[in-house]
């Protein structure tokens, strides 16, 4: 006699969680355009941070290298040494490009960690991390790999498609699909994982006033 009210109240209890809002975003409008500030205001925040850092670091550059001199120094060199480690003895020309690629999501990516921006409430929604958004790991991720065809193509020419039919033209069609999803998995993988990271870091700083 108790299924079916017991059955309607489930099924109310799932429709009222499915109308959850997850989060609001807050976007300015620049003539015919919409502009997620969210991202546009945490992004600069980042690249403030770097170019600070930057300029204290080249200030005044000493002899004897400082702490904080040798802090960027290492920094720096380690991404070098990353970049022959992987390419070779050819890596000088992406280092520039790949330094400031990492630079930018490391400090993103820990800006998301250790900062509670959801908590930061404006008008129309909240802030989040720069990887907490599709937009811009997908606007990273098809760079990059535009970046990596237009390279292989001005090295390899069309001879750069053989590959596809290497070592047996049968993995055609997974050779095309591995190239294609890479911006697809870069995009998700570090959306997610960001994503994950600021929900952790919302929840334990929620839980401090208990």
């Amino acid at each position: 006699m108790n299924i079916i009210p017991c059955s309607i109240k489930t099924l109310k209890g799932l429709h009222d969680i499915s109308g959850v809002e997850v989060g609001k975003h807050f976007y300015w409008q620049i003539g015919g355009f919409q502009i997620h500030s969210q991202v546009l205001i945490t992004s600069w925040i980042v690249i403030t941070i770097l170019l600070g850092s930057v300029v204290i670091a080249v200030q005044n550059p000493q002899a004897i290298p400082t702490d904080g001199q040798n802090f960027f120094e290492y920094v720096l060199e380690f991404i070098r040494d990353f970049n022959k480690t992987q390419i070779g003895e050819e890596y000088g020309p992406w280092v520039p490009f790949i330094r400031t690629m990492f630079l930018f999501i490391f400090v993103s990516n820990w800006s998301g960690a250790l900062l509670p921006w959801k908590i930061i409430e404006l008008s129309h929604g909240k802030l989040a991390a720069p990887m907490n958004d599709l937009n811009t790991t997908v606007a990273l991720a098809l760079f990059t790999s535009a970046t990596y065809f237009y390279v292989s193509l001005s090295k390899k020419g069309l001879n750069y498609f053989e590959k596809y039919i290497k070592p047996t033209p049968i993995l055609l069609p997974i050779n095309i699909l591995e190239d294609f999803t890479k911006p697809l998995s870069l995009s998700f993988r570090l959306l997610g994982n960001i994503l994950a990271d600021e929900l952790v870091v919302v929840v334990l700083v929620s839980l401090v006033p208990w």
